[in-house]
């Protein structure tokens, strides 16, 4: 009996006796270079994987995502990430064959902040009024075209600002404060805080946003 070998699109081709086995060389996934995360900037990476039966299959085996960010099924890691920090995180991906087969590999994602929104004082509700102030930072080199909204959202879906802010938010600035307060009807608010950064050179915007924990009430009058 004769045993000749060919090459196959995704594997190795062993004829034997006239019958055909494909075998797929193993599942493997590629070192990339992560792109540069910052905080409330727009994020996308593609991952990669070869080998296998494709199509492929990625989930998360273990840690967790930053805030903002998801993975699909198609292995597209993307979102608005909202905060710092380093996240480290081991994703899985499986292949399409029968058995399939499936490898994991660590990853860490490492985000900066340009643009950074926090509650100074969170806010609270003072007779018929719902005040308080925000915190926002500047961490990069570049001056934001800044605007800064701060809403109550009622239980009927109405928004009734706050505060509302415009202006150049030079480069390493730190913690300015900026107050918010009105007077509301009775009812129950949920407070958001918004800001948006354009940088006008590189026609990129950044985002932020907050929201308080819990509705807050304002009862006044009998």
């Amino acid at each position: 009996m004769t045993l000749t070998k060919r090459t196959a699109l995704f594997g190795i081709v062993v004829w034997l006796g006239g019958f055909a086995a494909a075998q797929a060389p193993p599942l493997a996934i590629p070192d990339q270079a992560v792109p540069p995360l910052s905080a409330g900037t727009e994020f996308r990476m593609l991952l990669q994987a070869r080998g296998g039966i494709p199509p492929y299959t990625w989930s998360v085996a273990s840690g967790d995502l930053p805030d903002g960010i998801i993975l699909t099924r198609e292995g597209c890691l993307c979102g608005r990430p909202t905060k710092s920090g380093a996240f480290t995180m081991v994703l899985k991906v499986e292949d399409s064959g029968h058995p399939a087969h499936s490898i994991t590999k660590d990853f860490l994602l490492a985000l900066s902040t340009s643009l950074l929104l926090e509650w100074q004082e969170g806010p609270a509700v003072h007779d018929d009024r719902i005040e308080g102030s925000v915190k926002i930072s500047n961490g990069s080199k570049e001056t934001f075209d800044l605007t800064v909204i701060i809403v109550a959202v009622a239980e009927n879906g109405r928004a009734t600002a706050l505060g509302y802010q415009h202006f150049p938010l030079k480069p390493d600035t730190k913690n300015l404060p900026i107050p918010f307060g009105s007077t509301l009807p009775n009812g129950a608010y949920v407070i958001h805080a918004d800001a948006i950064a354009e940088i006008p050179e590189r026609k990129n915007i950044l985002r932020q946003r907050l929201q308080a924990p819990g509705p807050l009430r304002v009862e006044v009058g009998p």
